[in-house]
């Protein structure tokens, strides 16, 4: 029988939330937007001051958000990069950082012993992220110790990530790629301290495992790392012919990935080792300016609303996960991930639509679907077209490109 667990390390009070079918769950106020009265003033003042080039105020459309929903403001200069707005501008995002100087952490589900036809039937059509406990996943959760990691891949060379600095930034590159041997890797990474080191004695280690050439071949840890994948049943949730790849990760304690998304369903599945996951919906998009797939916005926790006010209209999902534990993050749902301990994990990625939907040159799972590819460079060459008309037509006319995008793309069911 599929039970509802209390979510781990949650505090606060309780609330009715959608997707739980009228049960509790628990909510904590997070700490992290705190905004300094001072600097939140000083973004809204900004925000009010005509943006350069622009007659008359700012860049800021009224009426309906193509961003967030009706009744809300559409900055024409959005937190997404390479749109027409050209630049940022702190439209709203400071005053409503004064308005709501705290939000809410939102935790995610847990539900304990959910057979596959309970997961297909009653979780995966709500496409919300679920953290699953009591699957039956083998014995590595009780063999993967360092030692036993160590012996059974051995030398076998790897190439990692170091990182001088615990939160790895992919936009800005903070880390070097370097090749040890899996053994050698699996200690360095255990270890609080280095006496053997490239960067500092406490860089971090990560690991993702690629194909034998990554611009080809698909992680499979079956292929890379057939010793250990003995070790693991991966839950078959899903079709056979559905499967992608499976991601084997090993991360030192205390390193955060960036906020990312990936355009397919996948379940990270915790091996040893404990983590925190915090998750943005994807229609909270227009609020974590996005860099392709990637957010810029590197610290959840302590962002800069100077630079990223709109940050604060973004809603914060969030689970711990402790060895044992399988997280379902639903395509297109953005996640940010620190280890608390050291820890190894496996991804594993389906295809959620149907096969020709996704890029065939895509190995890691990343890259738009075709159709979204193909409607994304449309758009390009209609606001290149724009920009042949006089302002005031191109403003015009621009607006009512917002206004049918929201009326024959935008859903308001989810997240």
């Amino acid at each position: 029988m599929m039970a509802a667990v209390p979510p781990p390390r949650q505090s606060g009070r309780d609330l009715r939330s959608p997707g739980n079918r009228g049960g509790l769950r628990r909510r904590r106020r997070s700490r992290w937007l705190r905004v300094p009265m001072a600097a939140a003033r000083r973004s809204a003042e900004s925000a009010r001051e005509p943006s350069p080039g622009v007659k008359g105020g700012t860049r800021c459309l009224p009426g309906p958000c193509l961003a967030g929903g009706g009744g809300e403001r559409f900055c024409a200069s959005s937190p997404f990069r390479g749109g027409s707005g050209g630049g940022r501008t702190r439209v709203a995002g400071a005053e409503a950082a004064m308005e709501r100087r705290e939000q809410a952490v939102v935790p995610v589900e847990v539900l304990a012993a959910v057979t596959r036809e309970q997961f297909l039937q009653d979780v995966y059509p709500r496409r919300m992220p679920v953290v699953l406990k009591g699957m039956e996943l083998g014995t590595c959760i009780t063999k993967w110790t360092v030692d036993y990691l160590s012996n059974a891949e051995g030398s076998k060379e790897v190439k990692i990530h170091v990182s001088a600095v615990p939160q790895m930034d992919f936009l800005s590159k903070n880390f070097v790629y370097r090749t040890l041997p899996f053994d050698v890797f699996v200690r360095r990474a255990a270890e609080f301290k280095h006496k053997e080191y490239f960067l500092s004695e406490d860089e971090k280690y990560y690991l993702r495992s690629v194909g034998a050439d990554a611009r080809k071949d698909i992680a499979d840890i079956r292929k890379q790392f057939p010793n250990l994948a003995e070790d693991i049943q991966i839950p078959e949730y899903f079709e056979k012919e559905q499967f992608f790849s499976s991601v084997f990760r090993i991360s030192s304690a205390g390193l955060q990935l960036w906020t990312h998304y990936d355009v397919m369903d996948n379940f990270l599945i915790q091996v040893t080792g404990k983590k925190r996951v915090v998750l943005y919906s994807p229609r909270d998009a227009p609020y974590l300016y996005l860099s392709g797939t990637k957010s810029e916005v590197l610290d959840v926790d302590n962002p800069d609303l100077e630079k990223y006010p709109l940050f604060v209209k973004a809603k914060r999902y969030q689970c711990f996960l402790e060895a044992g534990d399988v997280l379902f993050i639903p395509a297109l749902w953005f996640h940010n991930v620190i280890s608390e301990e050291f820890g190894v994990a496996l991804n594993v990625f389906w295809k959620h639509l149907p096969a020709e939907s996704y890029d065939k040159t895509d190995t890691y799972g990343n890259k738009d679907p075709t159709a979204a590819s193909r409607a994304i460079q449309i758009l390009d060459r209609a606001l290149k077209t724009l920009e042949e008309l006089p302002e005031e037509y191109r403003d015009f006319y621009a607006r009512r490109m917002v206004l049918r995008i929201q009326e024959k793309a935008y859903r308001n069911d989810y997240g």
